[in-house]
Parts: structure tokens; sequence; C-alpha cells
């Protein structure tokens, strides 16, 4: 009775059984409100759809279930394969089948990681239906491989842009008869320079019949014009507001002086005994130095970066998705797509350098009804950035003080107290052993006991926070007359020492000599285009390092060895309209 009810919930959007039954069996209650809002939208009507959501919010589900429904109803309208009757199969495990044998819809994603998620999804709502395929296609695995699977026939791609431009340039991905393009998390794809990219995927679609339905976590200009572009009068249909935080997501800031930082996060961390989270931070150097320290201090943390071999980033997020690992110290482009459940915590240390980054970041906790909490740990230099992102998100930050050792050792011995409390006790297994420990025993008192035990498990910090000095809070400054041009003067400092950190007026990275291009973000040549256009034109893989831009130039590092012959083979290529020029620094 209480699955027919589960089942009833999703019936009423339109879902038909058999995809009903499979969200029953998922543990799904109830639709969330952005699948409330657009299942029924989708089943009904035929028009373009931009979805404004948090991430977490179940966005997956909104368009997967109305897009198996199209498949599924359209293998039974062509009559490939017969649908036979439920009641003529009473077993429980009994199947529908639907088959055809073209693409029938595609799923652009920015990552590897969501594109695992998101085909993971889409093949659980189809449980209960044999014959429909879902096929994973990213990057960073076997060519031939994804060819096989697209050679036996597949309904459903869930694709990365750069393989999937792979795949069609070598005639193994067909999508003549795709009717139904979904753009899912189209801001993070615009942020990691996948506009070239999509431009040239939309060509190998069909424009006439195709359905194309774009999902944001934000509304930002790129995705306003991708939507003009692309888009046939869409409706759209809004949960919450235009780059809202999520609701469930609590927003704190503790300002410190730079040099303090880490020891501030060290206390964010302790006052949290069960934070479950992730790090986030600017750089991949930065990264890994954080999550080396936190290794160090005893914390159960990992790095999770770019420099990283893809096995290796595979490895991590199977451990932290696991809970095996606590803390995630990430950058931005590692941890894109990144979708895990029960995040308690997102701490920004430093904050990101625009309002939708930060809506990404702080939306991958709170998820499904749960609470989380967004901190940011900053310095005097980026406090006017707080008053920029809570007019974006719509939302307050609130300053913290720094817990004190006390209160962060009060929190630490009340853990360490419950853990105690709830350990199990089997004892039968103590039994041959209890006359042994109350001999040991005898000449402790119970306080004793007490104090020893909590000791060895609470030692290290009560160690530590004896020791630790004080964080002095910088004095925060008062608005006034012309505060608003500081803020601009310390911004484009900030950002000026942000360029020399990256090698912009400093020197390359050892081993390696910088290549300057005549194109710029102005031209759309963010680096994931770069790396495109390198790989285009130059066979096998190319080693690249550090990327930087400006509105006009990009400035992109090869090893030494290499920068002749990547000059030789981009100098004069066209990309869109411009002909691209490249020079060697002196």
């Amino acid at each position: 009775m209480e699955n027919l009810l589960l089942n009833d919930s999703f019936a009423a959007l339109g879902i038909p059984p058999l995809l009903c039954k499979a969200v029953a069996a998922m543990g799904f209650e109830y639709p969330m409100p952005v699948q409330e809002a657009v299942i029924p939208f989708l089943l009904e009507k035929e028009d373009d759809l931009i979805a404004l959501a948090q991430t977490g919010t179940g966005k997956t589900a909104a368009y997967g279930l109305p897009l198996l429904t199209s498949v599924f109803e359209r293998g039974e309208r062509r009559g490939e394969r017969i649908v036979k009757a439920e009641h003529q199969h009473p077993t429980p495990d009994i199947r529908h089948s639907c088959t055809l044998s073209s693409v029938q819809a595609l799923v652009l994603c920015p990552t590897r990681e969501l594109c695992l998620q998101i085909t993971d999804d889409l093949r659980a709502f189809s449980l209960y239906i044999k014959g429909i395929h879902v096929a994973a296609i990213y990057g960073g695995t076997s060519l031939e491989s994804q060819r096989t699977i697209l050679r036996k026939g597949v309904q459903v791609i869930v694709a990365t842009p750069g393989r999937l431009i792979d795949l069609i340039h070598r005639g193994w991905a067909n999508l003549d008869d795709v009717s139904l393009l979904v753009l899912d998390e189209a801001d993070e794809m615009m942020n990691m320079g996948f506009r070239e990219a999509l431009d040239e995927i939309l060509t190998f679609l069909p424009s006439s019949r195709r359905r194309t339905l774009l999902f944001s976590a934000t509304m930002s200009r790129e995705i306003e014009q991708i939507a003009r572009t692309y888009l046939h009068e869409p409706r759209e249909i809004v949960v919450g507001s235009r780059n809202e935080g999520a609701d469930n997501v609590n927003h704190h800031y503790y300002l410190v002086h730079a040099k303090d930082r880490y020891a501030a996060l060290k206390r964010v961390v302790d006052y949290y005994p069960r934070i479950y989270g992730i790090i986030f931070c600017r750089t991949k150097v930065e990264t890994q130095e954080v999550a080396d320290w936190l290794i160090r201090d005893g914390y159960n943390a990992e790095a999770l970066h770019g420099d990283l071999a893809q096995q290796q980033r595979d490895l991590t997020m199977q451990k932290f998705r696991s809970h095996l690992t606590q803390l995630l110290v990430a950058t931005d482009v590692a941890a894109r797509g990144l979708d895990v459940n029960d995040l308690t915590h997102v701490i920004h240390y430093g904050l990101p350098g625009d309002v939708e980054s930060y809506t990404h970041r702080s939306g991958r906790t709170g998820r499904a009804g749960k609470k989380g909490l967004s901190i940011a740990i900053i310095h005097l230099r980026e406090q006017y950035r707080i008053k920029d992102i809570e007019r974006g998100i719509g939302k307050q930050f609130v300053r913290q003080q720094l817990p004190t050792a006390k209160e962060i050792c009060t929190k630490q011995l009340y853990r360490v107290i419950d853990q105690i409390e709830r350990t199990e006790v089997n004892e039968s297994d103590l039994a041959p052993f209890m006359a042994d420990l109350q001999r040991r025993f005898d000449y402790m008192d119970k306080q004793l006991i007490i104090q020893k035990v909590v000791s060895r498990e609470f030692g290290k910090f009560l160690e530590y926070y004896a020791k630790a000095p004080d964080i002095e809070e910088p004095v925060e400054k008062r608005a006034e007359k012309g505060h608003e041009r500081g803020h601009e003067r310390v911004k484009r400092r900030e950002e000026s020492s942000d360029r020399r950190g990256r090698g912009v007026r400093g020197k390359p990275q050892k081993g390696y000599r910088r290549l300057f291009f005549n194109a710029g973000k102005q031209d759309g040549f963010y680096p994931g285009v770069v790396m495109q256009f390198i790989n285009r034109y130059i066979p096998g893989r190319q080693t690249v390092g550090h990327i930087d831009l400006t509105d006009t130039t990009a400035i992109v590092e090869v090893p030494q060895q290499d920068a002749h012959r990547v000059v030789k083979a981009l100098n004069g290529r066209w990309f869109k309209n411009k002909e691209i020029t490249v020079r060697t620094d002196k």
C-alpha cells in the first residue's frame, strides 16, 4: 500500500507507472518543487524551457523522467517491439520492453563526475523498462569502449562537450534523430569555456524538430545569450529566485589577517566535530598545501585538483562519497559537477571571483531539505566581495567571532563522551577478559578511569589549544565617502597580485615557456576553449601548464622543448573569425 502511495505522488504529475515504480524503489516519496513545476510542463507542452534551480534540488529527475517517458512512448508508437500487458506476467520483476535504434535525446554537462551521476540516475529511473540504453560519453577513458557502446545502439547520450565532439568527428556518434537536447548546469559549461564546443555540437543536431531544455543554478549574461541564440521563445520556470542561494543554507564569515587563515580554518573545523565538507581554494598549489597541512595535523583530508591523474581523482571522489574522507580540499574546476549527499559544510578558504561561483560552491550543502552552512574565511582585502555576493544571492552573511579554545575543547569533549555512550558492548565477548580487567583497574577509582579515557581521546586538542596563540581579529574598515573607489583600487591590486602569482608578470614554471595568443576573454577564448584549440591542431596529448587570460590575450605555458612546435602548429590558424598569431616570450 505504501508503494502505491509513493507511485501516486509522481503519477499525478503524468509519469507512467513503470517509471513511478522505479522512483519508489529509489526511495523518493514526494516530488520536489522543481519537479512539480517542470515535469507537467515537459509532458504537456512542446516549448523550449529555461529552468533555474539550485544544484541538488532534483533537476535530474525533473527532466530525466519526462525524457524517458518520451523515449518509451515513441518506441511504443513505432511498434519496434510490442509492449506486453502486466497482467499477463504477474511476476513483480517483469519489465516492459522498448527498443529504438537511434539516439533520441542528448544531455550535455560540464564534467565527467556529473556525466556519470546523470547516467546512473537515468538508468535507475528506467529500471523496469528493458531496451532503453543510456551511454555516458566523457574524456579520460577509452574511445574504443565508448565506440562499442554506441554501435550497440543507445537512445540517450549523456556527454561532456569535448569528448562528444571527438566522437562526432570520428563518425562514431550520429545525432541526426535527436529530438530533445538538455543543457544541464549550463552556467558551469559557460564558466569552463565550452561555448565554442556547444556551438559546434549544435550544428550536428536537427534544428527544425529539436526541443531544447536549459537547466542552470544562475542566470548570468552568458546564459541569457545562449537562450537567445539556441532556444525558441522558451518558457522560464524559476524555483526560488534568479541567482538565489539555497534556502536551507546559512552564510557566515570570519574576518582574519591573511597570515592567520590556516589557524582560523583549524578552529572552524575543530568547532564542528561532525563536519563533512568541502574546503574550496583558488589555486591548485594552495589546494595541495592546505590538504597537506591538514593531513600533517591529523585531519582526515584529501586534495582534489587538476594536477592529479584521472585515476587519483576517481579514487579520491569514491572515498569522499563513501565518507571515508571527512574533508575534501578542492579547486572550483575539480569540484564542478560534484554531487555528494549530506554535506554539512562548505568552507571558502578565500572567496571566489564572482557570485555564480559562490552560488555553486555553497549550493553543494543544504540539499534534500537538510540544513547546510557556508563559511567564508576572508581577510581585509576581500571585505568588499561580501556585499557583492549578498546582493547576488539575496541573502545576508552573518559575521562570526572565531571560537575560543575553551569553546572548541568543550565541543570536542562532548563528542568524546557521546562516542563512549554510543559504544555497543558485547558482554559475552568480553566475559573471558573481565576478571583480568578488573584486577588491572582495582587501584583506580572511577574518576581517574574517566580522566584517562577522555585524555587518551581528547588529549591532542587540550595540548594544542593550551599552547595555541590567540588569533587577533583585524579592525573592520568603516564605510566612508569615496570608499567604493578604494574598493575598486583594492580589487585591481588583488587581481594584479593574482596574475603575478600565476606567472603573468613573473617567471613561468621551471622548464616551461610562455606563449602569447592574440585572443582573450572578449573573444570567448577561455581555458577550456584554449585546450580544445590546441588539441585540434596538435596530434597526441600536448602538455600545458598555467593558462592566464586578459580581455585581449591568452598566455599559455608549454614545456620549453615543445614551444617551437606549438607555435608552428597554431600560428595562422583561425578561431571563429579571427586569425590567431602566437609568439613566445623573450
